[in-house]
């Protein structure tokens, strides 16, 4: 784990502790403001369209942004860096080497930008909320409520949670829709994130609120007065920096420690590197009616995890996702009938952060059984009828000469009709049935079992008044006749 906070003057310091802070020479003298790390790569921004990138810290190289605007906020997911600035700038990249420039919509300044739930949102100037659904490269206006500044913003625990100008605290779960939240406080809040089930937000005047939702938010005592501007999780700590060089630490946003940073240049971006979690292993998919259990062997350090799925292969973390499993299993229900879902599941760390993709598993809900199976019995042939099942494309008929019927007895298959003729059946033998209607994602449920007894005597049989007759070829005694009205259904 390796903390690193950027401030004025181009200072880059280095921690492995958050404690015990190293200076490293950035090449530059202009402010960075913000800084990130993923896909091994650090990413800082600055004044002057400022990026530089490190593979370790230590070394930097200056990177063409492709603007002179001040930079502000950096972030990385979803395989893709994202920076914001003044007048709406927003450039990408894969590599933090290569950039390209995006239309934000927007000439007001971007202060903050952070990605989840399938979507990237920057926020800034006069309460301006933008979201991308496709990694930066269209971006649609959102409704905040507000006028004020808005500068920091993070997702964690299924909520969007941006801070800004005179205590403004806006939650959303979508991106989309944004509430207003009491802050308890007037100062400008600069930096917000989350960890150990906790949302920390800074600000001036060394203003420390914690939340566990988003919603409640509680000051805390920070033991200083300088303005606080940004804020991070990691390791199972909290550091947050500011003006003059201030650093805290805390392991629960709620009491903090003064860290010597060795400099009085303003710190004003901080960030931690993080071990990706590794994919849930051994994820399997089990199709009963309406719904889909997952289960798969926990990961270790996970605080929750995110289940993604779809109707077709080729499931990814752009796919639908189910946010709410918080042990290793699951079960998704209210799904249709004879469909096949494909799902995959990544762990969740205590800073929000999405760990790495499990193998892709499907599972199919059956169709339900057909209802109303009848067996009528006539020489040497056995009709069968039943309700015919929505969805379904055929039908498949499992048949023996012994009680107890199930899908691994006699099949007939490929059966286009809800009705079937059975032929060529030896008179004398009772003959049991269940059937199981098909489509393309397999086999559906047994139907109940229905049953009929063979007479050469039996020529058909006809209802009337709810009552079944076997129609017969030659006298019967009345034991005759009634075993012969049993094979029939009467």
């Amino acid at each position: 784990m390796l903390y690193f906070a950027v401030g004025s003057g181009g200072t880059i310091l280095t921690s492995s502790d958050g404690t015990t802070l190293t200076s490293r020479t950035s090449g530059t003298s202009k402010t960075l403001n913000n800084v990130t790390h993923g896909n091994s790569i650090f990413v800082t921004v600055g004044y002057g369209g400022t990026i530089l990138t490190s593979s370790d810290g230590t070394t930097w190289t200056s990177r063409t942004s492709g603007t002179t605007k001040r930079l502000w906020g950096v972030t990385y997911a979803n395989s893709t860096f994202m920076v914001v600035g003044n007048s709406g700038t927003i450039y990408t990249s894969s590599d933090g080497t290569t950039w390209t420039s995006r239309t934000s919509g927007t000439s007001k300044y971007l202060n903050g930008v952070t990605y989840g739930n399938s979507t990237f949102v920057t926020v800034g100037y006069g309460g301006t909320i933008f979201t991308s659904p496709d990694n930066g490269t269209t971006w649609t206006s959102r409704t905040s409520g507000t006028t004020n500044e808005l500068w920091g913003v993070t997702y964690a625990n299924n909520t969007f949670a941006t801070v800004g100008y005179g205590g403004t605290i806006l939650t959303s779960s979508d991106g989309t829709s944004w509430d207003n939240r009491t802050s308890g406080t007037s100062n400008l809040l600069n930096g917000v994130s989350y960890g150990n089930s906790t949302f920390v937000t800074v600000g001036t005047s060394g203003t420390i609120l914690t939340s566990s939702d988003g919603t409640t938010w509680t000051s805390r005592t920070s033991g200083t007065t300088n303005n606080l501007n940004g804020v991070t999780y990691g390791n199972s700590t909290f550091v947050t920096v500011g003006q003059s060089g201030t650093i805290l630490t805390s392991s629960d946003g709620t009491t903090w420690t003064s860290r010597t940073s060795g400099t009085t240049n303003n710190l004003y971006g901080v960030t931690t590197t993080t071990t990706t979690l590794l994919a849930p292993s051994s994820l399997t998919a089990t199709g009963a009616a309406g719904q889909v259990t997952l289960d798969w062997t926990a990961v270790s350090s996970a605080r929750g995890y995110t289940v993604y799925w779809d109707n077709s292969t080729g499931v990814s973390s752009s796919s639908t996702a189910i946010t709410s499993a918080i042990t290793d299993n699951y079960t998704h229900s209210g799904l249709d009938n004879g469909t096949t879902y494909y799902y995959k599941v990544a762990a969740i760390d205590s800073a929000g952060t999405v760990g790495a993709l499990s193998s892709e598993v499907s599972a199919a809900t059956p169709l339900p059984a057909p209802d109303n199976l009848s067996a009528s019995g006539a020489n040497n042939t056995i009709t069968l009828t039943w309700n015919s099942v929505c969805g379904a494309t055929g039908y498949t008929l499992y048949w023996d000469n012994v009680s107890g019927i199930d899908s691994s007895d006699t099949a007939i298959t490929s059966i286009t009709n809800d009705y079937y003729t059975h032929s060529n059946m030896d008179n004398g033998s009772t003959y049991y049935y269940k059937v199981a209607a098909v489509n393309s994602s397999g086999t559906g449920t047994l139907s109940s079992v229905a049953s009929a007894l063979l007479s050469a005597n039996i020529q058909g049989s006809q209802t009337y008044n709810a009552h079944t007759y076997a129609i017969t070829s030659s006298a019967m005694t009345f034991a005759e006749a009634k075993s012969a009205a049993a094979a029939v259904g009467g």
